[in-house]
């Protein structure tokens, strides 16, 4: 059986210290199955979407899509994997998406629903946009990161772009706010410092970064 967390190089500051425990940890078990028209219901009260301080003013504009069907009464979240031959953050965990592109996209929706039609094959006719979460910051790469939650009817047949994805998966909102997903760490870098890191340890997996900070801000406000 594999075990939990996978093999990404994880690009540690000297002196990182460990984390708390997740927003979550005071929930009792039956509070972390989540089905779709919960994750609907409770999105619809989500505020405008927020843009992230630590995106500078040359920050560009990206968009990423952030998947979710239900199966067995459960919710889950479509995730990629990033092939090792790319430029930058190869072998990480990402939601299907990418650069706008102004010459194409309407919008940032438009650029998370072309990103995933063209990375897994995922129809723009297929999802249903519910909510535009805060966006998201990137230093090293300096993207601004939209990330949109969208809903489909049930599970889809998914296809990867062999150049942007080497596999794509899913995981249930329940494994994510198992406690036992969750690690998070204390990172001081040159532009801010005692920032939180979230790890999400899934089974031959470890999801961080953007994708992970996305992650836990959709999951602290589903369980707020």
């Amino acid at each position: 059986m594999t075990g939990r967390g996978g093999e990404q190089f994880i690009p540690r500051p000297d002196g990182w210290r460990p984390g708390g425990p997740p927003p979550w940890h005071r929930l009792a078990p039956h509070e972390r199955r989540l089905d779709v028209s919960t994750v609907i219901e409770r999105l619809a009260a989500h505020p405008p979407a927020r843009h992230d301080h630590l995106a500078g003013a040359s920050a560009r504009p990206a968009a990423v899509l952030v998947p979710i069907f239900e199966e067995a009464g459960e919710a889950r979240v479509i995730l990629t994997k990033r092939p090792d031959t790319l430029p930058t953050h190869q072998g990480q965990i990402a939601f299907p998406g990418g650069k706008f592109d102004d010459a194409v996209d309407l919008d940032l929706a438009s650029a998370a629903l072309r990103e995933a039609h063209e990375e897994i094959a995922l129809h723009p006719s297929d999802v249903a946009i519910v909510a535009e979460l805060d966006h998201i910051g990137t230093v090293v790469s300096s993207f601004s990161i939209a990330p949109f939650v969208g809903v489909l009817d049930g599970r889809p047949i998914l296809r990867a772009e062999p150049r942007e994805v080497s596999a794509v998966f899913d995981v249930s909102i329940g494994e994510l706010l198992d406690d036992a997903t969750w690690r998070s760490e204390r990172w001081d870098m040159p532009w801010v410092t005692d920032i939180e890191m979230p790890f999400y340890e899934l089974e031959g997996e470890t999801v961080w970064g953007a994708t992970a900070r996305i992650l836990t801000n959709l999951l602290t406000f589903l369980v707020r």
